[in-house]
């Protein structure tokens, strides 16, 4: 990736992909108050240097899928070759690198209540130790608030999409089968392009589109290195706690500014969440006192991130 520096109105375009990632330009522009020539030039920058990147994310319970948390010790040798690897599987949905390439950090999506693949993974002749957990349910309900915090609420609000009207019996139509895929590489493709790559009407993709995101099947995320919001410490942290505080705990950890990602899990660490703080000092202050001073919270394993190889959308190919 090319060095960016973010300006006050990269940050507020930003902001506004968080809220809504297929949003018209011209509905940004004018939240933003500049043209929409600026927003698209401003986008198609950050876009080119690798700094943004929409995706469309389908949520697992309504593919049927059981998601894994798999943490590898490896040797560091042959990390960069199995992070590349994981990150062209089809059943990876989030690939970290943490420890300085020591460990590798990936969720699995797999169907039904399928096991995650550590028989297969444990063979590998650079992984050294192998586990797993499963993802039982995500806590936080918004983003990292590092990305959200340059609109006023004003802003946020003219920008907000209604809000889906989730259903668990969602049933996926052969066209999502064609139409998902392509939103996951570009989430903000042209309908008219979408309609060409699933060989159905415009309309139709219109109209599938709007259904999908009405019924919370599909949400846009934006991916973007915290770094370029001057955030350089990214910490995995797996915390064990006592039962009858999970649900406190989990709840305080989503409403930190610190956090970028908190869910339940099984095993003896039974909540997970990614921590984004400005630099170390501020990583070791927030687990001394406010980590540390949490009711119920009885150990703690920190891992610091090395990069991000893959977070929720396909790889592009030329990587």
């Amino acid at each position: 990736m090319d060095s960016v520096t973010l300006d006050p109105v990269d940050l507020r375009l930003l902001h506004a992909l968080q809220i809504d990632g297929r949003a018209a330009f011209s509905r940004i522009a004018d939240v933003l108050g500049v043209s929409d020539r600026t927003v698209a030039r401003r986008f198609g920058r950050l876009r080119a240097r690798g700094s943004v990147r929409v995706a469309g994310v389908t949520g697992s319970r309504h593919t049927g899928h059981a998601e894994w948390l798999v943490h590898l010790r490896v040797l560091p040798s042959g990390a960069a070759a199995l992070t590349r690897a994981l990150t062209r599987r089809p059943d990876t949905a989030w690939v970290t690198v943490t420890s300085s390439g020591t460990g590798i950090v990936c969720v699995f999506r797999v169907p039904g209540e399928g096991p995650a693949p550590l028989d297969a993974l444990g063979r590998l002749p650079q992984v050294t130790h192998a586990d797993a957990q499963r993802l039982l349910n995500p806590v936080m309900d918004r983003r990292w608030s590092g990305r959200t915090s340059a609109l006023t609420e004003e802003e946020t609000a003219a920008l907000r999409p209604a809000a889906p009207t989730e259903t668990e019996a969602f049933r996926l139509t052969d066209l999502d089968r064609r139409l998902l895929p392509a939103l996951a590489v570009d989430g903000r493709a042209a309908c008219p392009d979408l309609a060409r790559l699933a060989g159905w009407s415009e309309s139709a993709v219109r109209r599938r589109l709007d259904e999908l995101r009405r019924s919370g099947v599909l949400r846009f995320d934006v991916e973007v290195d915290p770094g370029l919001f001057g955030c350089s410490a990214h910490c995995l942290l797996r915390l064990s706690v006592a039962p009858a505080r999970l649900g406190e705990v989990a709840r305080a950890l989503s409403g930190d500014r610190e956090a970028a990602f908190v869910a339940t899990t099984t095993g003896p660490h039974n909540l997970m969440a990614v921590a984004v703080c400005q630099d170390a000092g501020a990583l070791h202050t927030y687990l001394m006192d406010r980590i540390g001073a949490l009711p119920g919270v009885a150990h703690v394993e920190t891992a610091m991130i090395t990069s991000y190889a893959k977070r929720a959308a396909p790889v592009p190919m030329d990587r």
